[in-house]
C-alpha cells in the first residue's frame, strides 16, 4: 500500500537555528510539510515540543548545520547571528544559509560578504507575518540574494509561505521589511491619533473605526496610493486639485485642534513642519505627494 505522504517524506532536510516563537513556528511548519528538521537553540528545552513532533535536536551549531543542505537562522540581530555562526563556518562551507533575522541593509550585505568568504551560499530574508500565520500559502516571506541560490530552494521555502525573491542585492529583503514596518507604524499611529482626537469628544473607537477603516482607508487611501504611484516615479505633482500650501494649512488646523482637545499634538506638528519644508524647497504649488521629494533626502541639520 502506498503511503500518501511518501513524497513529503522525501522533502529536503532543513536546519533551524534559533527557537524563539518565530523559530518554533518555522520548524513546526517544515515538520508539518514533511521535511526532516534539525534544530538548535542556546536553551535546548525550547525545542522539546518540536522534538516530540519529530525534529532532531543537535548539541552544537556545527552539528546542526551539517545535517542539512539548507540552514535557516532566526535570531534577534546580525551580531548574534555572527556570534553563533563564526565557530561553525567550516561546517557551513558548501551549504546554503538563509538569515531571517532583522537589521539593516548594510548588515545584510556584510553577512553576505562573510558567507562568500567562507564558501557559504547566502540569502537574506524577512518574515512579513506573525508566528501563527507561518505555513499558510498567503504568508509572505521576502528574500534577496543570488537567484542561483534562491531558485533551487524555492520549493522548500514555499513550505513556510509565499516566497518572494526581490533581487540579487542581499540588502533588499531587510530594506523592504523596514519600509513596510515604517508604513505599518505610520498608519497605526495615524489611526490611533485620529481616534484619540474624536475620543476627546466622547466618540467611541468602535464607532470611529467603522468610518475610518471601512470607508476612508479603502476609498481614499488605497485608491490614491495605487493611482498616484506612477507620479512618484516620475516626480510629477500637479496642484490642480490641491496644493502643498493648502495641505500645510490643514495640518495647522489639525495641530491646533489637537491642542484645543487636550491630546498629543507632536505628530501633526511634525507633519506640518515637513509640509513647510516642502514649501520652502519650492513645492508650495504642487500637491501633497511632493513631500516624497523631502523624504528622499537626508533630514537637514538643525
Amino acid at each position: 500500500m502506498t503511503n500518501p505522504h511518501s513524497s513529503d517524506l522525501r522533502r529536503s532536510p532543513v536546519t533551524v537555528l534559533g527557537l524563539g516563537p518565530m523559530g518554533v513556528a518555522l520548524a513546526g511548519s517544515l515538520l508539518a510539510k514533511g521535511h526532516a528538521v534539525t534544530i538548535w537553540n542556546r536553551t535546548p528545552s525550547k525545542g522539546d515540543g518540536l522534538v516530540a513532533g519529530g525534529a532532531r535536536r543537535a548539541a552544537t551549531v556545527a552539528e546542526a548545520v551539517s545535517q542539512s543542505p539548507l540552514t535557516l537562522v532566526c535570531l534577534n540581530d546580525y551580531a548574534t547571528t555572527h556570534e553563533i555562526l563564526d565557530p561553525a563556518a567550516e561546517a557551513l562551507s558548501g551549504r546554503v544559509l538563509v538569515n531571517l533575522g532583522s537589521g539593516t541593509p548594510a548588515e545584510a550585505r556584510s553577512a553576505a560578504a562573510w558567507a562568500a568568504g567562507h564558501d557559504v551560499a547566502y540569502l537574506d530574508g524577512a518574515i512579513m507575518v506573525p508566528p501563527p500565520l507561518v505555513g499558510r500559502p498567503d504568508a509572505v516571506f521576502l528574500y534577496s540574494g543570488s537567484p542561483g541560490v534562491f531558485d533551487p530552494h524555492r520549493e522548500t521555502l514555499a513550505s513556510l509561505g509565499d516566497p518572494r525573491h526581490l533581487g540579487a542585492d542581499p540588502g533588499l529583503a531587510v530594506l523592504h521589511n523596514a519600509a513596510l514596518l515604517d508604513l505599518m507604524y505610520a498608519t497605526m499611529n495615524g489611526f490611533l491619533h485620529a481616534t484619540a482626537m474624536v475620543a476627546s469628544a466622547g466618540v467611541s473607537a468602535v464607532e470611529f473605526a467603522d468610518l475610518a477603516v471601512n470607508w476612508f482607508m479603502p476609498t481614499v487611501i488605497d485608491a490614491t496610493l495605487i493611482a498616484q504611484a506612477p507620479s512618484l516615479d516620475k516626480g510629477d505633482y500637479p496642484g490642480d486639485l490641491g496644493t502643498m500650501e493648502m495641505n500645510a494649512n490643514a495640518l495647522e488646523h489639525i495641530t491646533r485642534t489637537s491642542v484645543e482637545q487636550g491630546i498629543h499634538a507632536g505628530q501633526p506638528r511634525l507633519m506640518r513642519r515637513i509640509a513647510e519644508r516642502a514649501i520652502a524647497e519650492g513645492h508650495g504649488g504642487e500637491n501633497y505627494l511632493a513631500v516624497f521629494e523631502i523624504f528622499k533626502k537626508p533630514e537637514p541639520a538643525e
